[in-house]
């Protein structure tokens, strides 16, 4: 017999990927966690169903929540991530050598635990010494914080559950108190084809608060439509005007300098969104 998951993403549409086993399962206090083994991407983490993270293509998302806004800023010291249990984010973000502090906060521990365990390629970076990790709510920590921050990232999972007050107005007039006076910040914020509103409505909202707001866009193919958007909110630095001398070499595997500025180019009715 043959094991398929299928995430449904629209009430007409999903995506389906053969399974060798489930590796774990367990109904955490915040949501469903689920490892799978599948055939085509290895190891995959879901969330109440959805696809978080996988061992082929999580480098995509990854490096292109990290590098873009860490490049961006000329002197990233502290850093902050927002969600990120799977510590993918946190991997990329020590391979700068100006970040000199990241602080992850989880709201669920589980996730943290069960990444070390099953995704020990993407979890690698959790005993840094760079690196400080707090279970527990990023939208209070946010909220408590003033100034503290060169950057932050939000790497939520989709507006359900515990992270739809991640994708509120408040929360990121929140970012922009807990950011420096030089500070910027990216949240991922899905995908254009089947969450348009979405982002149009995040885009607004940032643009409200923060002089500089850019979208750019990345390919996942396990994530809704393979089509997916980040949206940065800067104080002060402009992700199109970064100098070539303030890239530097770092190990990835999809984001170069290249294509660091070739990322804001969007498709036309992406750019509409932005409008």
């Amino acid at each position: 017999m043959e094991l398929w998951f299928t995430e449904k993403q629209t009430e007409n549409f999903g995506i389906t990927a053969k399974v060798h086993k489930t590796l774990h399962t367990e109904q955490t206090p915040y949501q469903k966690l689920d490892m799978l083994d599948t055939v085509e991407f290895g190891h995959m983490l879901t969330l109440d169903g959805m696809v978080m993270t996988t061992e082929r293509d999580e480098f995509v998302y990854h490096e292109m929540v990290a590098h873009v806004p860490l490049f961006t800023h000329p002197n990233p010291k502290n850093v902050l991530v927002v969600g990120g249990g799977d510590g993918g984010v946190i991997r990329e973000v020590v391979k700068h050598p100006e970040v000199e502090k990241v602080t992850l906060v989880e709201i669920d521990g589980a996730v943290i635990e069960t990444s070390k365990k099953y995704l020990p390629s993407i979890a690698v970076a959790f005993d840094h010494p760079k690196v400080e990790t707090i279970v527990g709510d990023g939208f209070m920590h946010i909220a408590e914080s003033r100034n503290a921050y060169d950057v932050i990232m939000v790497d939520s999972t989709e507006p359900v559950g515990p992270a739809v007050k991640l994708f509120e107005k408040g929360f990121y007039e929140g970012i922009s108190r807990a950011l420096k006076a030089d500070g910027l910040f990216i949240a991922q914020t899905d995908n254009p084809w089947f969450k348009a509103d979405l982002i149009r409505k995040v885009f607004r909202d940032v643009k409200e608060i923060f002089p500089i707001t850019r979208l750019y866009t990345a390919n996942i193919p396990t994530y809704p439509s393979g089509l997916w958007t980040f949206t940065m909110g800067s104080k002060k630095y402009d992700p199109l005007a970064v100098s070539e001398e303030r890239f530097t070499d770092i190990e990835t595997k999809y984001y170069t300098k290249d294509l660091h500025k070739a990322a804001f180019v969007l498709p036309k009715f992406v750019e509409d969104l932005t409008k």
